[in-house]
């Protein structure tokens, strides 16, 4: 009994950091022409806008939230730090153990997680007005070259 007594910290923590880890990712679909995020094909969204492109950046997408490397290296953080000392100190060495398996799992993941890359779309509308479109890809459209936005996605026509 008195060795669950010293697991409960390690619990709460893997609990805590596997509920942080149903963060979603940012979402690299972004158009202010319908609010928000462009809709996928055949959602009702069936709009189709002319114009030029004005700017073209190169955006890194920072992916959020905690993953799967930061929750193994909690659990594996607390396991080892509760074969630490006794009392008192077996408790703090299970709580730092595992807060710093956290962290450096989370490291790793990182490292070893492809950044997505995107590319953000300014473009001057016929109309006069502006829109901004996010895509993962640059399909070789340059500023300057006239664009046709189709259901969210630029292309050169």
């Amino acid at each position: 009994m008195r060795t669950m007594h010293h697991f409960k910290p390690v619990l709460a923590l893997a609990a805590a950091l596997a509920l942080g880890a149903c963060g979603t990712p940012n979402s690299p679909a972004y158009s202010s022409s319908s609010g928000g995020y462009a809709q996928p094909a055949g959602s009702g969204y069936a709009s189709q806008s002319y114009g030029v492109v004005q700017s073209i950046d190169l955006v890194r997408q920072e992916r959020s939230g905690i993953g799967g490397g930061a929750v193994a290296g909690a659990l594996i953080g607390g396991i080892v730090g509760n074969q630490v000392g006794s009392g008192d100190g077996k408790t703090a060495a299970t709580v730092l153990g595992a807060v710093g398996g956290a962290y450096a799992g989370n490291q790793i993941q990182k490292r070893n997680e492809q950044q997505s890359d995107g590319y953000k779309f300014t473009i001057r509308m016929r109309d006069g007005s502006y829109e901004t479109v996010m895509q993962a890809s640059n399909n070789d459209i340059r500023v300057g070259d006239r664009v046709q936005i189709d259901n969210g996605v630029v292309r050169r026509y």
